[in-house]
């Protein structure tokens, strides 16, 4: 093909790929609502976790304030059994006798105030209903634009096989026929990976980067009040970067059927790939060592997974 030719090529495959992703954004926004819930889900679970972790720390530090005083009123195995079992979320505070239910209300002086006269008192909740996990937005057009960003999503997601199918249709408009070949098994093989990048990401990595950056704020001393705007910059980057970062062995496969670069080559060049593996793994993540680890711990397993694929396909010429 001449250079215009493969110009047009480019251009074709182009229009289609962005015809597809319009086909998935219209998709999207008519279940644009439930992914929002279920992006939520794991910064919920993530908050829940966080402040309840907090409340059993204040419930196992409390002391009575006088000696003989009152002591709590549940045991921490009823308050373990509600928060697992039940779903419940607690708050321990201090009140005074008199203004509890039931109490013998006395007037109150501030001069004659007696902080050891308070007794502790827990306020459960639904965890659903908690104000601490929930989500906020700061506009009125912030939840219009994060129900654009989750059609998007939703949109590249569906898509996403269709644009890689697109993107090596590009590239086999350059091979020989035999090597076109390589691209019709690797189009599947692509696919799964790409998408079991994303899994990884979304149903097992977002756990641990939530736990880590949560607890960091404990450490500093900072209550979160995360914003879903910008939470879904974060679910945008992560699983897209893992899915991206999931064709490193088809890559270097077809890097080397082509004779470009060796299987040898990548063997003895492995310390440099380790290298550019992390620093690709910062780039495609956000700014915490837990995404980065966690892209770049499979990535150096698939690239000698790569390097294993390359020397049996070349023994199978």
């Amino acid at each position: 093909m001449t250079f215009g030719e493969h110009l047009e090529e480019l251009r074709t495959c182009l229009i289609r790929g962005a015809v597809g992703l319009v086909i998935g954004v219209i998709i999207g926004f008519f279940v644009a609502r439930p992914v929002v819930h279920l992006i939520e889900a794991p910064l919920r679970r993530a908050l829940g976790d966080y402040y309840i972790s907090r409340g059993l720390e204040a419930f196992d530090a409390w002391r009575p304030r006088r000696e003989g005083g009152p002591g709590l009123p549940y045991s921490r195995a009823e308050v373990v059994d509600a928060v697992e079992r039940h779903g419940l979320s607690f708050d321990l505070r201090e009140v005074h006798p008199g203004r509890l239910p039931g109490g013998q209300e006395s007037p109150f002086d501030e001069k004659e105030f007696d902080l050891d006269a308070l007794e502790p008192i827990l306020l459960w909740q639904p965890l659903a209903r908690d104000s601490r996990v929930s989500i906020t937005t700061l506009s009125a057009q912030e939840a219009f634009g994060i129900y654009v960003k989750a059609a998007l999503l939703v949109g590249f997601v569906l898509a996403g096989p269709w644009i890689l199918y697109q993107l090596w249709t590009f590239v086999a408009a350059g091979l020989y026929p035999h090597e076109k070949r390589l691209v019709h098994l690797f189009l599947p093989v692509s696919t799964g990976l790409f998408l079991a990048g994303v899994g990884l990401a979304f149903f097992f990595v977002f756990d641990f980067v939530l736990a880590y950056l949560l607890a960091f704020n404990e450490w500093l001393g900072l209550d979160p009040d995360p914003r879903i705007s910008e939470w879904l910059g974060f679910v945008l980057i992560l699983p897209i970067g893992f899915g991206l970062g999931f064709q490193l062995p088809l890559v270097m496969v077809f890097l080397d059927r082509l004779g470009i670069v060796e299987a040898e080559t990548f063997t003895s060049q492995w310390r440099m790939a380790l290298v550019v593996i992390c620093i690709a793994a910062a780039i495609l993540t956000p700014a915490d060592p837990y995404s980065m680890l966690f892209l770049a711990t499979p990535l150096a397993a698939l690239y000698f997974g790569g390097i294993g694929l390359c020397r049996y396909t070349n023994a199978k010429q």
